[in-house]
Parts: C-alpha cells; structure tokens; sequence
C-alpha cells in the first residue's frame, strides 16, 4: 500500500470521526433544548367530515383548558400517556401524539368510522364501525348510515366490543356489502329482522320488503334482484309486490298480497339464466 493511499484510509477516518462527534453535540444540544422547551399549545387535526369527538373534547382529554400541558416543560410530559388517553375515547380508532422544537404538541386523531346503526330488541342503540365493531352514540354527531332494527338479540356493553351473534355479523356484511355498492346503497333506506330472526330489507322506492333471510352469497343474490328489477317490475309495477324473496341463490319469487310469482324452473346461479327464465314470469 503506498503513502498516497494510506493518507486517504486516514483522511477518511477523520471525516467519520468529526461526523460522529458532530452528531453527538447535535443530539446533546437537541436534548439540552428540549428539557429547557415549555409547551407552548396542544394543536389538533381531526380529518374527515364525521365529528364524533371535536377539539374542546379532545382538550378536556389532555386536561388542555386546564394548564396541565401549556407552560410545562417538554421533559416533563409524558407523550405516550397522551396517546393512551386518547385511545381510550371509544370514537377515536387511532391517536398520534407528538412534538416539535419550538414547543407545540401536535395530536393527529382518525375516528372510527360507522357503516350502520342497531336498535336490538331491548331498546339498546348503538353502531357497528366498518371493521365489526361495536361502538357507542354521540353527543355530538348522529352518522348517516343504514339503521337496523326488530328482533335483534345483539347485547351492547357501552364500550367497544366486537359482534357476538351470527346475526349481528349477518348485518354488518350485509350493510357493509351494501354501503361498497352505489346503486343498492341509494336503493335500500333500511333493514328490519323479522321473528324468524330473518333479514328483511326495506327500499327506498316501492312499498315491497325484500326478504333476504341471511348474508350468504351476497353478490350473487343482489344480481338476481337486480334481473328481477329490469325485468319483471315494469311488467305488473313496483307497488304490486307485497315481498320479493331472494333467500335461495337460485331464484327470486314475488309474493303479491293474493298471490306469488316466481321465476319459472330452477335457476342456477348465473346472470345469463336468471335474465332468461325471470323474463318467463308466471303466475301460480
């Protein structure tokens, strides 16, 4: 190895070494600011445009109006009790606290989102958030989302809590199911469980309920109401229907109020066919 060589291993070295040092004085100086930083002011981002929980509840949670933050010093606070008080907020489904150099916290806040709203059988109402999860009602804000009501024996706790009935997980799909679907989400106002502990949906247009019964096969489902929709209601009118049964995967009935009209043959769960044989309606 020649003297050239060997100066630059060297020089090399010194580089590193000075840029060690400085990063150790950067971070000494960083913290020594710091535990001299008082707070200075809590600021709070809440996006989206549902307000479950709003900036004067998030200040009463942080003890904000009270000074326990403003004018402490920043050592002194503790950021991950911050957050788990946060989180303990049945709206709030994520909280992130942090802070910066000249002494603001800053709170980043994602609320749970509800996708439908349960009245059970014992007069208990609550929502159900789009992961399945049970949570409570507002003060503050009342959510437009699918309600569900009648025979429900789903208990609510006042807390968050997942589903514990196969019911309760039959109405979350299906008003998740619906929700994910422009056309069916205009079309369906709201959902009732009979006493057979079935699902009965109620449209917005026409005065027929549409017996669903479960939330097996879905899409499937949905489709050969939708065929029955373009082809056998502008036949006889959307008021003549008193029910329109689409529990079986394989046909769609209508039950008048003296009668009942169903797709001639057995269906197979296919579009194709179903367009075919519901465009051969018959009366029995």
């Amino acid at each position: 190895m020649d003297k050239k060589r060997i100066i630059n291993h060297i020089l090399v070295g010194f580089a590193w070494v000075i840029c060690l040092g400085g990063l150790v004085v950067l971070m000494g100086f960083i913290e020594v600011k710091k535990a001299e930083t008082v707070c200075t002011g809590v600021k709070v981002y809440i996006p989206g445009s549902q307000y479950f929980i709003d900036q004067q509840e998030v200040d009463n949670i942080l003890q904000v109006s009270s000074h326990a933050l403003v004018g402490r010093k920043m050592d002194d606070i503790n950021i991950h009790d911050l957050e788990n008080k946060l989180k303990a907020n049945p709206f709030i489904e994520f909280a992130k606290v942090y802070t910066d150099m000249d002494g603001l916290i800053k709170v980043e806040i994602s609320q749970r989102q509800p996708i439908l709203r349960i009245l059970n059988r014992f007069d208990q109402d609550f929502y159900v958030d789009q992961h399945g999860l049970k949570m409570p009602l507002s003060r503050n804000f009342t959510a437009r989302v699918l309600a569900a009501n009648g025979y429900i024996d789903e208990l609510f706790s006042n807390r968050v809590d997942t589903l514990h009935t196969n019911l309760a997980m039959s109405l979350y799909k299906t008003a998740d199911f619906i929700r994910r679907d422009s056309l069916w989400d205009a079309q369906i106002a709201q959902i009732y469980v009979n006493q057979d502990r079935e699902i009965e949906l109620i449209p917005r247009v026409g005065n027929q309920r549409i017996l669903l019964g479960d939330a097996d096969s879905l899409e499937v489902r949905f489709k050969n109401l939708l065929v029955f929709y373009k082809q056998a209601l502008p036949k006889v009118g959307w008021d003549k229907y008193k029910t329109i049964n689409i529990k079986y995967a394989d046909q769609v009935i209508g039950i008048k109020t003296d009668s009942v009209v169903k797709s001639a043959g057995t269906v197979k769960p296919d579009t194709t066919r179903v367009k075919k044989d519901t465009s051969q309606i018959k009366q029995q």
